[in-house]
């Protein structure tokens, strides 16, 4: 289904190698490892083309001219995909490479991390969500461990979001939706921290806590009961093949339908 939605721009953070996934990653970066015939950077691209999105920004880093060659390979019609380029991927977390692509973000548009798998009605139900200067997409569960994202909710809204928070009743999976409102607040937010000594080592995320707390800007759209899934890990890969081997059988069901 694709939605019609005011957000037609996202932005993929996939400047990093993903060390914890060596040796998959020791010659490509992360959002090129194959999962059922298709990259993970393939899989975020269709799923938002499915959405309705138009516009896509890939942050490369490590490995960046094999993913020129995927995205030059892919041609996805009806969408423009371009690269930005971080020379500091090494050297710096996630904050810095949205400092860097701030240019980027003088709209609404989705922010998305480069390791994130998601099924389309994951970026319809965040582009369906209710308006707000940002939005969180978040999951539930009955336990959580030390690498999950944190978050406390109060209702629709965020109030603290971080890997080790104590008060947490969710999860963040990595997708975001900014008004141009919200992307403007961002965009400052993040100016002011690369200011600070430990700047250049944040993530994003702890860009997002600091406006949850000082204000009601961010807000939370809910995918319980969706699929999705990170790569972090080398015993990610092999449920991760099993959640798009079952995506290619839904697409292939679909065509036979179409067919028929």
């Amino acid at each position: 289904m694709m939605l019609k939605t005011s957000v037609e721009k996202a932005i993929i953070l996939s400047a990093g190698q993903g060390r914890r996934l060596s040796p998959l990653t020791d010659d490509r970066p992360k959002c090129l490892i194959d999962l059922a015939g298709k990259t993970v950077l393939h899989w975020q691209l269709q799923h938002l083309a499915q959405a309705g999105i138009k516009e896509v920004v890939v942050v490369t880093g490590f490995g960046a001219d094999q993913v020129d060659a995927e995205i030059e390979r892919l041609a996805l019609p009806g969408m423009t995909v371009r690269t930005f380029f971080n020379p500091f991927y090494s050297v710096t977390d996630n904050l810095a490479t949205c400092w860097m692509v701030r240019e980027e973000m003088r709209g609404p548009f989705l922010l998305l991390n480069g390791d994130t798998l998601f099924e389309p009605a994951i970026a319809e139900r965040l582009l369906a969500a209710p308006e707000a200067p940002i939005t969180v997409t978040i999951d539930r569960k009955d336990s959580y461990d030390s690498d999950d994202m944190k978050v406390f909710t109060d209702g629709a809204r965020l109030l603290a979001i971080g890997k080790t928070i104590t008060l947490y009743d969710a999860e963040s999976i990595g997708f975001l939706r900014f008004s141009t409102e919200g992307a403007a607040m961002f965009v400052a937010m993040v100016e002011e921290a690369l200011r600070t000594p430990e700047g250049l080592k944040r993530w994003y995320l702890s860009a997002i806590n600091e406006m949850a707390q000082a204000g009601d800007a961010v807000h939370v759209a809910s995918i319980q009961g969706l699929e999705w899934a990170e790569m972090d890990f080398p015993e990610d890969v092999a449920r991760n093949q099993q959640l798009t081997e079952s995506w290619v059988e839904a697409e292939e069901l679909a065509a036979a339908r179409e067919v028929a």
